[in-house]
Parts: C-alpha cells; sequence; structure tokens
C-alpha cells in the first residue's frame, strides 16, 4: 500500500488521519489559533498555531522526525501549514474538512479539563 505522505502536502480525510496518528504512524498536529484549539481539539495533537511557524517557530518536538498530519477547523488552512518548512523535510498530510468534519465522524474532540469540546 502506498504511504499517503509525501514532499510536500498530502490529504487525508478525517478516519485515516485518526488512524494514523492513533497508532503512533504520524503526528496529529493542530495548527488553529488558541482560542480555537481551547474551545475543542483532538485529545492526541499537539498544538502550534499557523501564525508561529509563519514567523519563523519549529514543529513541536513531538511532531519532529516522523510524519505529521495538520488540522484546522475546516481544513482550508492546513495545507498551508503541511507546506511550511520545517527545517528537517518532514513527510506531512492535511485532514480534509478539518476539525468540522473530524466531529462529523464522532471522533473524539475534548475541551477544557477534559470535558466534551466545541468547535469555535
Amino acid at each position: 500500500m502506498l504511504s499517503p505522505f509525501r514532499r510536500g502536502s498530502a490529504r487525508l480525510t478525517p478516519r485515516p488521519a485518526h488512524r494514523q496518528t492513533s497508532d503512533g504512524t504520524a503526528v496529529l498536529l493542530d495548527v488553529r489559533e488558541t482560542p480555537e484549539r481551547n474551545a475543542g481539539h483532538a485529545p492526541e495533537a499537539p498544538h502550534l498555531p499557523l501564525s508561529r511557524p509563519v514567523a519563523g517557530a519549529s514543529l513541536p518536538a513531538a511532531a519532529k522526525g516522523g510524519p505529521v498530519v495538520t488540522i484546522w477547523r475546516s481544513g482550508h488552512r492546513s495545507p498551508q501549514a503541511a507546506e511550511l518548512p520545517d527545517g528537517g523535510g518532514a513527510q506531512t498530510a492535511d485532514v480534509t474538512g478539518g476539525m468540522a468534519d473530524r466531529a462529523c465522524a464522532g471522533l473524539p474532540v475534548v475541551g477544557p479539563g477534559g470535558s466534551e469540546g466545541v468547535l469555535a
């Protein structure tokens, strides 16, 4: 089976992205701004707001050294995040439909203190 990851950006729907990030094949990286993420996020996703790597910030340690799947609210800006250089040439993909489609697929979305999250 061919990997959905490649240099540059590939696209995954929410369920395959969840499978790959749950089994450790890849790391899900939430690239929404902080208020959006705080309202509800994938429990396994480290956070790096898209504005930070655009300004030169590097990937969180958890997202270095392997495939990365980026996620945004609706999936429109995560391809942009998947194209950002990380200094190590990571293989990247993004989630089509973003957190909105992830929530519609019944995948976990948590809020503050582990409560059920919402999308802001």
